[in-house]
């Protein structure tokens, strides 16, 4: 099982923009160039959330369905892989208000379930996980401040990176 974080910090916006910003799936398209297509079945305020995701991987595309939870109330977007590549995915998104700032964390724990290629696979996927939730973010919050100093999207053109 391999664990993937990010940590930022979205200057002068409130939690629950940030959030609801953050939880249109649909958006990540655009914002995120890992991402080819991202297909919301159910969206919140709807008690059966889901989404479908697919992501530029290596030489093809990584794909799954998954639930999400939206926990508007307490700040947090819970999800989990129903069907899909990975064996095991899921994790969340925890935002908390910090004076005029928003603090985001989003964690994940994934498995391929495949052990004799997991130090090829893991690694690469950490890495497009990690940089589809930083583009995603900073593509929404120009003011974000990444705190993950493993991340680069200088690259880009698509937002700040972490000093």
């Amino acid at each position: 099982m391999r664990h993937v974080e990010l940590k930022a910090v979205v200057r002068s916006e409130r939690a629950v923009d940030v959030f609801d910003a953050v939880s249109r799936w649909e958006k990540y398209p655009k914002l995120a160039p890992h991402v080819n297509a991202t297909t919301v079945h159910a969206a919140f305020p709807s008690p059966e959330c889901s989404s479908s995701w697919e992501l530029h991987f290596r030489s093809g595309l990584l794909r799954w369905t998954e639930r999400d939870d939206f926990r508007r109330e307490e700040l947090e977007i819970g999800f989990e892989q129903t069907d899909g590549d990975f064996d095991s995915f899921g994790g969340t998104w925890t935002l908390r208000q910090d004076g005029p700032d928003t603090r985001v964390l989003f964690a994940a724990d994934f498995d391929f379930g495949i052990p004799s290629l997991a130090g090829i696979l893991d690694p690469i996927a950490e890495r497009v996980i990690k940089e589809t939730v930083a583009w995603a973010v900073t593509g929404l919050f120009p003011r974000t401040e990444l705190q993950d100093t493993g991340i680069d999207l200088s690259g880009s053109g698509l937002g700040p990176v972490a000093a």
